[in-house]
């Protein structure tokens, strides 16, 4: 079972919603431990605020239950948007540590005014994969949508899976065994989106 974790932050229907559109039918939104605990896959999504998502995964008592399965069990996780920004160790949006998992920080979009671009960077945006993975094929010109003001570095370049641009070049996916993230909502980005699903579903 996918598990789709309810943490209180995001759309979780729309990203329940592209699995089954993908034929993935064993999909569920949960904030139960008992149901997480069973889970053969997570999706951390997220929508908001650094602090505020932290906070409520704090309040919703399930830090420890995710710890042992992404850390000890090795189970698959989905970080999405703001979910990719919690995996990292901590964010300019706010003052509380994120989960960690991610050698990374998430910092705050500062560009040339001579770009003349505005934050948040949204709209669709080709991505360019660094490394081979399970997710997305390297050689693919692949598009998705973005909504976010805030992005991540990477300390550990290994764990870049792959970049887009948006006055410089910025980590819109990262791995690290059994963790991934997408600064991308794969749930509003069609095609493109649905494949990285199913492809999610099958590690």
């Amino acid at each position: 079972m996918i598990v789709i974790v309810d943490y209180g932050v995001g759309n979780l229907a729309s990203v329940a919603n592209m699995f089954k559109k993908a034929g993935i039918k064993n999909v569920c939104i949960s904030s139960d431990e008992k149901v997480i605990a069973n889970a053969s896959k997570l999706v951390l999504p997220g929508v908001g605020s650094f602090d505020a998502g932290m906070k409520n995964l704090e309040d919703s008592n399930l830090i420890s239950i995710l710890n042992k399965k992404v850390l000890e069990e090795k189970v698959p996780i989905l970080g999405i948007c703001l979910g990719m920004q919690l995996l990292t160790k901590r964010s300019d949006e706010g003052e509380k540590s994120g989960l960690g998992w991610i050698d990374a920080e998430t910092l705050k979009f500062k560009l040339d005014s001579t770009l003349k671009l505005k934050v948040p960077h949204m709209g669709w945006n080709y991505i360019t994969v660094q490394k081979q993975n399970s997710l997305i094929d390297s050689n693919s010109k692949s598009r998705f949508y973005f909504v976010h003001s805030y992005y991540v570095k990477c300390f550990d370049q290994s764990q870049s899976l792959a970049t887009s641009h948006f006055g410089n070049d910025f980590v819109c996916m990262v791995m690290k065994d059994n963790i991934y993230g997408v600064q991308f909502h794969p749930e509003k980005s069609l095609k493109f989106g649905m494949r990285l699903l199913e492809n999610f579903s099958k590690l």
